[in-house]
């Protein structure tokens, strides 16, 4: 499927075969292209979404990304069989050289304004992309989780930092410490998505705003982000979960991680 887009688009490549990028006049549309894994993130994955927003980043002739999935689901998450145990280790790279981190959390945030457009299972570091984003189109069958309590292991993408102060601190945490999931009419109740469209339409709606924001002056596209992102997000929290990261190391972790591949019940001790 990959290559045959490629053929059939010129302009249509791929950072890495499991994330396209295309450029549509003044705006870079980036593709989650794992869709038999429901786009759940490998290292692969992880690095070409962050090669695509260091493209976005440098591009002069971009204004706008817009970050979508291939298939019938955003993301699952991270896939913990592949980036699991070079968590445990501490040997995950997160961002390779020409990339930039698309939550902004151990780098800057990506200059220019970001659209995300989502259906079926957003989970994790899925939750994070829209609450990194500036604006957020859903569709009515997308579900919500920030499912880290339940693997023992700490949001790495700022989900911790960024839903809080979306959602306020009793909604986020309702969710937050109980790792349940949400649907899209609570998302948008939780000021983390724009609008509601209906399954299949989520993209399209996502271009079109996309366009009318590429359409507007560029400086004053930007002077708007700059002055409302007057949040700093690699602050002193995000300090916080990198001293924090020893997490990864505990037996708890362990738990958590063999709980999701046997598909039972974690007995967390707290160690």
């Amino acid at each position: 499927m990959f290559w045959q887009k490629r053929a059939a688009a010129p302009n249509l490549s791929g950072v890495s075969e499991k994330v396209t990028v295309e450029k549509v006049g003044h705006i870079l549309k980036i593709g989650l292209n794992r869709p038999e894994k429901m786009n759940a993130a490998d290292e692969e994955m992880l690095h070409g979404l962050s090669l695509a927003f260091g493209q976005l980043d440098r591009d002069p002739e971009l204004r706008v990304g817009v970050v979508f999935a291939h298939g019938d689901h955003f993301t699952a998450g991270l896939d913990l069989f592949d980036v699991g145990p070079k968590m445990q280790k501490g040997k995950l790279e997160m961002i390779p050289e020409g990339g930039l981190d698309p939550w902004g959390i151990q780098t800057r945030q990506v200059k220019k304004p970001v659209v995300m457009a989502t259906r079926g299972t957003c989970y994790t570091l899925g939750v994070e992309l829209a609450l990194a984003s500036d604006v957020v189109v859903a569709a009515s069958d997308s579900k919500f989780g920030q499912l880290e309590v339940s693997r023992a292991i700490l949001p790495f993408g700022g989900g911790t930092i960024r839903l809080p102060r979306a959602a306020g601190h009793v909604k986020a945490m309702r969710y937050l410490l109980t790792g349940d999931r949400w649907g899209a009419q609570e998302a948008m109740d939780m000021n983390m998505v724009t609008e509601i469209v209906e399954p299949g339409q989520e993209l399209d709606r996502a271009m079109e705003l996309a366009q009318r924001i590429a359409d507007q002056a560029p400086l004053a596209v930007q002077a708007t982000l700059d002055s409302s992102r007057n949040e700093d997000i690699a602050g002193e929290k995000a300090q916080l979960m990198a001293r924090l990261a020893g997490l990864m190391q505990t037996k708890d972790v362990a738990r958590g991680m063999k709980a999701f591949v046997t598909k039972k019940p974690a007995k967390f001790k707290g160690d």
